[in-house]
């Protein structure tokens, strides 16, 4: 059994081995890590391949590690093992005797080849275990089995098609956005897994696709082709059923504008000086609005041209009205409210973003950064009983790796 980590957190005492890489995954297991889980990062021979996708790049004592690994595994310990020997599968059935989760992105049927899929080995060796399996497009179906990345994802689930204007065509969107929710959803499957075994006291698979996260964020557009048949158009930052809803330019600065009530419109308007637009029976009602977009868009950037944009927004804000200016990256991460909701963090080289969820008594934190390759080897394998004479046996074998192949 795992001795438990006396870390902290809600997940204080959890087990995860995590066989994930590249994002989703390590965007799950960072987030119980930062809640308190114990999570073995678990990496093949040659490393996460996300340890090379930079510049720039932190330096592991000559080992680079990319920025893009850096952001996503803090609060875990490293190790590796290659899977494709027995010996190696043998052990991390040995590190499973005292885990409560497992977490994997390998291609489907992989663990089934290792003799170590869930339903013919795991199921019935682990009952307590919770196996979550993430792929690009689950097992079976027309698509099933086949590899999934991000931005193919963006463009097979239709999110590029919503995503752009029509001078651009569709586009991706800046940030990996159907990964990171596929982090965000296989966290609520375990944690939903976890939440039930307390009342069976039994352990489940969960089945996690790049291509049902995508279809899932497709709100409202999703919503609306349903109602009327008619698929999306491209509309830049402008919102399908709300206006006005859009980026528009001020004296100093762009802004976004979000009016989404007759309320909302009516101190928008008051702020700007514009009340006659409240007079006016086309812009009476959010559906009027949307109907007489042009021409209100129009009446409201003349008026916005004269006035600073920063002062505007805090004005707005402050009544209520959700307006903002459009800030870069620096801007965003220096910005006041920024560290006040403590969400840049800085440990030794360490710098990324806070912890967004704020539990009042069992708060998360960064209890540890970025592993190096297999950094935690003796560690790790010590808590599972092993000596340093048979570690170093393991690494001489080739089962267990101390350094990148």
């Amino acid at each position: 059994m795992t001795p438990p980590i006396a870390s902290g957190g809600a997940l204080s005492g959890l087990t995860v081995i995590d066989l994930t890489r590249v994002l989703g995954g390590p965007y799950a297991s960072q987030i119980l890590g930062d809640h308190g889980a114990n999570v073995i990062k678990i990496e093949p021979p040659q490393g996460d391949e996300t340890r090379d996708w930079g510049p720039p790049f932190h330096d592991y004592d000559g080992d680079p590690g990319a920025s893009y690994y850096v952001g996503v595994n803090r609060n875990k310990r490293a190790i590796a093992l290659d899977l494709t020997r027995p010996e190696a599968r043998e052990l991390l059935l040995q590190m499973l005797e005292g885990a409560d989760v497992l977490i994997d992105n390998f291609k489907p049927g992989s663990l089934k080849a290792w003799g170590l899929d869930y339903e013919g080995v795991l199921k019935d060796k682990f009952p307590r275990l919770i196996h979550c399996s993430i792929s690009g497009f689950g097992a079976t179906g027309p698509l099933g089995g086949l590899p999934g990345y991000d931005a193919v994802l963006q463009a097979m689930t239709g999110t590029m098609s919503i995503n752009g204007s029509p001078e651009s065509g569709g586009v991706r969107a800046g940030t990996p956005l159907i990964d990171i929710t596929t982090g965000l959803n296989t966290t609520i499957g375990i944690l939903l897994a976890l939440a039930e075994r307390e009342k069976s006291g039994r352990g489940q698979s969960i089945d996690i696709a790049l291509y049902d996260c995508g279809l899932a964020n497709l709100h409202p557009h999703a919503a609306n082709f349903f109602m009327s048949g008619k698929a999306p158009v491209l509309m830049g930052n402008t919102h399908p059923n709300i206006s006005p809803y859009d980026k528009m330019k001020t004296a100093t600065v762009d802004i976004f504008v979000c009016v989404g009530n007759n309320r909302a419109f009516e101190r928008f308007c008051q702020g700007l000086g514009r009340e006659d637009l409240l007079a006016d029976p086309r812009f009476a009602s959010n559906a009027s609005r949307v109907e007489h977009r042009a021409p209100l868009m129009a009446a409201l950037q003349e008026s916005l041209n004269h006035v600073d944009g920063h002062a505007f927004c805090t004005q707005m804000l402050q009544a209520g009205v959700p307006v903002g200016p459009v800030m870069d990256l620096p801007a965003a991460f220096s910005h006041p409210h920024t560290e006040h909701r403590a969400m840049k963090v800085q440990q030794d080289w360490y710098q990324g973003f806070g912890v967004p969820v704020k539990l009042s008594r069992t708060p998360g934190a960064v209890r540890r950064l970025p592993p190096a390759f297999g950094e935690h080897t003796q560690e790790v394998l010590g808590e599972y009983g092993f000596s340093a004479e048979q570690i170093q046996t393991l690494i001489q074998q080739g089962v267990v790796l101390d350094r990148r192949k």
